[in-house]
């Protein structure tokens, strides 16, 4: 009898506890020959198998745990197009031609969560109700406005807020102005990441909870992957998908990003009287500072509040106790309310805040690093890796990029201890 090895619960969280059934994913039990296998499933990999199956490709899916068991599951749902840097900063970087290729894929990121959520009925209550970005400084409000007005150039729906504006919108008087994205939107991010296992698995491709990768090994012109349970699955091609959970199945990978822990605490389902007066228009939104805090409402009108906690996993309710003051601050009508969840999962961030893919042999594909909007940037990037899988793609949207180990990785708890004291001290002084 084969070994299966014990795959890790479902960490509790508000989206475990609210989330649609999951598909039955049995473990890896003999060894199969697909033509693309891939290791992880979260949005990038999930994504991927989808629309590889779309393409008729031969997909077959492996998790250490289950569909959406890592940040996938556990973050706060948001659905914003772009990345880190402005239209005109990723021109610079990348020049004409890959600069608009760029900026067609991450504009569009949203476009792509959503229209899968609506071609493959996925329950889990999608909202498009798009995404405030506020600023508590007005040295930073031009620079907000200046930002919405390059998307807007680009097509994007955009609306630039004042103070009575961006107060009217989110219900607090703490920041001076900014800006709204309509492409943007929210998800129960666990529903999601269940209805995309479950519509790839309606069009063939094979998924496996609690089979864990343990070595890839280059055979025959192709790969064979020895997963903990025994049984190898051969491939022509490869796609790791782990992101912020990577481990050492493939040498520096680990080592070439921070997996950074993301806090959450939701309260209760707010009353009628004190919910009408936070977020009323059911955006979601996320401040401009470095040390971020993100916020919204669910389906059930719980505020989430969501930012950066220790680097260590948590071990009671004060690791979140900042969160929950910061609620308070921003809405000081919460005071009676009581927190219901606390959650936290692992994002990968890179040194230049942009996601990575990385080619490191023939038949291999990499993707990760997708720095806090994991799920429109790893669905969209998902179906561009699928062409390029299948062969059908005349290049990736991403210059693919080697595999760069952070220096002297061992120490990442300091630097982002130092990193979030450094940040801290810029947002006062902004």
């Amino acid at each position: 009898m084969k070994r299966v090895e014990a795959s890790q619960p479902l960490p509790p969280s508000l989206w475990a506890a609210t989330a649609e059934p999951a598909v039955a994913t049995p473990p890896l039990e003999a060894s199969k020959r697909v033509d693309v296998a891939i290791v992880g499933a979260g949005y990038t990999g999930l994504s991927t198998a989808l629309h590889l199956s779309e393409l008729g490709i031969d997909v077959c899916v492996i998790d250490a745990n289950e569909p959406g068991w890592g940040a996938s599951g556990r973050n706060g749902g948001q659905v914003i197009p772009g990345l880190k840097y402005d239209p005109a900063e990723l021109m610079r970087r990348f020049g004409p031609r890959d600069g608009e290729t760029i900026l067609d894929m991450a504009g569009g990121a949203a476009d792509t969560v959503f229209g899968l959520i609506k071609r493959h009925r996925i329950a889990c209550d999608a909202r498009r109700a798009g995404w405030i970005q506020p600023t508590h400084s007005t040295k930073l409000l031009d620079t907000l406005h200046a930002r919405a007005r390059q998307w807007e150039a680009r097509g994007a729906q955009v609306e630039l807020l004042d103070r009575a504006q961006i107060t009217q919108r989110l219900g607090t008087q703490a920041f001076v102005g900014g800006w709204v994205d309509r492409r943007a939107g929210s998800v129960q991010p666990l529903s999601y990441a269940r209805g995309l296992a479950r519509a790839a698995m309606a069009r063939g491709v094979s998924i496996h909870r609690a089979t864990r990768a343990q070595k890839l090994e280059q055979r025959d012109g192709g790969w064979r992957i020895h997963t903990a349970n025994g049984p190898t699955i051969d491939a022509r091609q490869v796609l790791v998908a782990t992101n912020g959970y990577s481990d050492s199945l493939w040498p520096g990978l680990a080592q070439s990003m921070i997996a950074a822990n993301s806090f959450i605490v939701a309260t209760r389902p707010l009353p009628a009287d004190i919910g009408a007066s936070i977020l009323p228009g059911r955006e979601v939104a996320s401040d401009s500072r470095r040390l971020l805090l993100y916020f919204r409402r669910d389906a059930e009108g719980r505020l989430l509040m969501g930012g950066r906690g220790p680097f260590r996993e948590p071990r009671g309710a004060s690791d979140w106790a900042h969160l929950e003051r910061a609620a308070q601050l921003l809405y000081p009508q919460l005071k009676e309310v009581e927190y219901e969840y606390r959650w936290a999962g692992r994002i990968a961030i890179t040194r230049d805040f942009l996601p990575h893919v990385h080619l490191p042999a023939p038949g291999l594909t990499i993707a990760l690093g997708y720095n806090g909007r994991g799920i429109a940037m790893a669905t969209t990037l998902g179906k561009h890796l699928a062409a390029h899988l299948a062969g059908t793609a005349q290049g990736l949207p991403l210059p693919p990029t080697s595999i760069k180990p952070i220096p002297l990785h061992a120490l990442q708890r300091f630097y982002i201890s130092a990193g979030v004291a450094w940040y801290g001290l810029l947002d006062a002084l902004s």
